[in-house]
């Protein structure tokens, strides 16, 4: 079987750069989930694996096979700058899809994280290069491009699940300490205003509950805590 590379999703920067213009916003990835009803929040598994640095950007997806990992070297044929590439590699906890040379590449290829639902190795590498990773898992095996040289068969910018998400190329998505959260992008308009709204409401209750202000008096101001 070959590999399934379909072109780059068309991203809409203006309404992307809008979310990135929220990213000093406290618990974003909850925010973001709280303006789509908590929905779009990837399993509590996927965590960061490198360093505490919170993404914001659209999906490039991988789909890879179960049983037959392999490499995903083909994503540099097709990402952009700002793009966070979005894995599902099934879950696979033992063999790790993604390692120092990988985030090495992303870094230069401009990309700016990765989501993995899988292992991944070299998180001191990709640590020293400050690449964030999130992953649900960590060990040292490698896939077995590296020793048989095949790299097939992989899907590229195709709807795939990751942490129990369908995630469909580019989709926004935002990743912290807390979690993963992704966005539609045909809904992203929508989103931003809602989650905008969310953000300054919770920093204008936390400056209330810094005055005295009691719960019930939070409550009839701002209708939730």
């Amino acid at each position: 079987m070959k590999n399934i590379v379909k072109p780059h999703a068309k991203i809409d920067w203006d309404i992307i750069n809008k979310f990135l213009e929220m990213k000093d916003v406290l618990s974003l990835s909850a925010v973001v989930s709280d303006a789509q009803e908590r929905d779009n929040v990837m399993r509590h598994d996927i965590k960061p694996r490198t360093i505490n640095k919170r993404i914001i950007g659209p999906a490039l997806t991988v789909k890879l096979t179960p049983g037959d990992i392999v490499d995903c070297l083909a994503i540099f044929d097709v990402a952009e700058k700002g793009d966070i590439v979005v894995i599902d590699a099934f879950s696979e906890s033992e063999t790790s899809i993604w390692g120092g040379l990988m985030s090495g590449l992303s870094r230069a290829a401009g990309i700016v994280g990765a989501v993995i639902d899988g292992s991944v190795r070299d998180i001191d590498e990709a640590r020293m290069l400050e690449f964030p990773i999130y992953s649900t898992y960590v060990s040292p095996r490698a896939s077995h491009t590296a020793y048989s040289g095949r790299k097939e068969p992989i899907e590229i910018n195709t709807p795939i699940v990751c942490g129990g998400i369908i995630v469909r190329p580019g989709d926004l998505v935002v990743a912290d300490e807390i979690g993963v959260t992704i966005a539609p992008a045909e809904d992203l308009a929508e989103i931003y205003v809602r989650a905008k709204e969310q953000a300054d409401k919770e920093e204008a209750t936390r400056a209330e509950i810094l005055k005295g202000a009691t719960v019930a008096e939070l409550l009839e101001k701002f209708g939730r805590i």
